[in-house]
This record gives structure tokens, C-alpha cells and sequence, in this order.
């Protein structure tokens, strides 16, 4: 009796966001805010804004540091008509708050967490795509206490983050690339987190019921696709 070999079936498995501390690569370009978020009973005024771009890793690393101070993390766009007082009882995570900039209700309701959040001494961090000053916050009073407020920079990854955080998007959706899958993406890739995440999903689209899986060849198609070089 013969035997035919089958390709597998397309299994569109949904990915799994792994956000835990062992999770989270540490590097050069992001060690400095690490360590100004591990260090949050110390923070000036018990307040950080954790800045940097898109896909950058600050909802990673906010719910790194929500684990270890049992902090509530909160979209900016939902505090208005939130229970203020109930948030702020214990640690919290702001996220988004530069998205808030010229909505009043909203802006309002984060003064009101920012002020409540400090006299019961409870340690606030927010985060943003890019430092206060470029927020456009219209509040004068809002607008005074987020300048006055440390940031800690998630800066564009080196080679060696970025080949860890390639590597762990992979991971989260159960993908096992080729061995010159990564190194090849790096070389050639836009310097971004956030392409970084759009090629891993296309990839993951590519590769569906594919016998040979991500490899380098499937790689440069799907770069070339997703982010065309430079006409000369």
C-alpha cells in the first residue's frame, strides 16, 4: 500500500502576548527605563511617564510592573466617568495618555487620578509615545503636573533587542522560523517595533499551510511586500 505525503492543514492558531518579566529583553537601548521602572518606590513625586514609540514594549514592561506593585493598568480614554477614587486606592498604570491631549472630560478626570493617586500615596505610572511637552495637553493645571513629571525613554532597538524581540513574537504565535530567518529580518528590516510586529504577522499568514514553514525566501518576499525599498 502506498502512501502520499500531505501538507498541513492551515491552522490559524491564535497568538498569545507573553507580558511576563522573563519575557522582557533587556538591552542596551532600553536598559535606563528599565531600571527607572524597577525603581518606582523611589520615583520623584511617586509619578513616571514611560515614553516610547509604537510596539516599543511599554505595555510589556507596564504589565511587568504591574505584577510586582500590584498596579490596576487603565486606558486614558476610559478614566472619564470612571470611579476615580476606586483607581487611585492602589498602585496604577495610565496608558495612552498622550492620546487624551484636547479632550476636556478627559483630561480632567486624569488631573483628578493624578492628584488623588499622590495624597494617598499611591505610585502612578503613565505611558505615552513620546515625553509631555509634545502632548498638546489644553488643561494649564494637567498640563503643569505632566511636565513636572520624570520620563523614562524606550529608545529604537540595537540589533541585539531586536533580534530578541523578533525572536519572542515568533515565540507567542508558535512559530519556529528557519535559522537565518531573524539575522536576514534584521539586517534588512525598517529599525521599528511596530514593523518588527507586522511582519511577524504577515509571515504567520504566508506560512499557513506551507510545508517549509517561515523561511529566509518567504522572509525577503514578505519584507519586500510589507516595506518596499527606497526607488533610486
Amino acid at each position: 500500500m502506498s502512501s502520499q505525503r500531505q501538507a498541513p492543514l492551515p491552522l490559524d492558531l491564535p497568538s498569545r502576548a507573553a507580558l511576563g518579566r522573563g519575557d522582557f529583553f533587556v538591552a542596551e537601548a532600553n536598559a535606563m527605563a528599565v531600571a527607572q521602572v524597577d525603581g518606582w518606590r523611589s520615583w520623584p513625586g511617586g509619578k513616571l511617564v514611560l515614553a516610547g514609540p509604537r510596539g516599543s514594549g511599554k505595555t510589556h514592561l507596564a504589565h511587568v510592573w504591574s505584577a510586582e506593585s500590584g498596579a490596576l493598568i487603565v486606558s486614558a480614554g476610559d478614566l472619564a466617568g470612571s470611579d476615580i477614587p476606586r483607581l487611585t486606592r492602589r498602585a496604577l498604570c495610565v496608558e495612552n495618555v498622550d492620546r487624551i491631549a484636547g479632550d476636556p472630560e478627559a483630561e480632567e478626570a486624569l488631573f483628578h487620578v493624578h492628584n488623588l493617586a499622590l495624597a494617598e500615596r499611591q505610585p502612578l505610572l503613565m505611558t505615552a509615545a513620546s515625553p509631555p511637552s509634545n502632548w498638546g495637553i489644553t488643561l494649564p493645571d494637567l498640563a503643569s503636573r505632566m511636565m513636572g513629571t520624570q520620563v523614562a525613554r524606550l529608545s529604537k532597538p540595537d540589533d541585539q533587542l531586536l533580534t530578541a524581540v523578533l525572536a519572542k513574537l515568533f515565540a507567542d504565535r508558535q512559530i519556529v522560523p528557519a535559522l537565518d530567518v531573524i539575522p536576514y529580518l534584521v539586517r534588512h528590516m525598517r529599525r521599528s517595533f511596530d514593523m518588527a510586529g507586522q511582519i511577524v504577522s504577515a509571515l504567520d499568514q504566508a506560512a499557513l499551510g506551507t510545508p517549509k514553514g517561515v523561511t529566509r525566501s518567504l522572509a525577503r518576499r514578505v519584507l519586500v511586500e510589507i516595506d518596499p525599498p527606497d526607488a533610486p
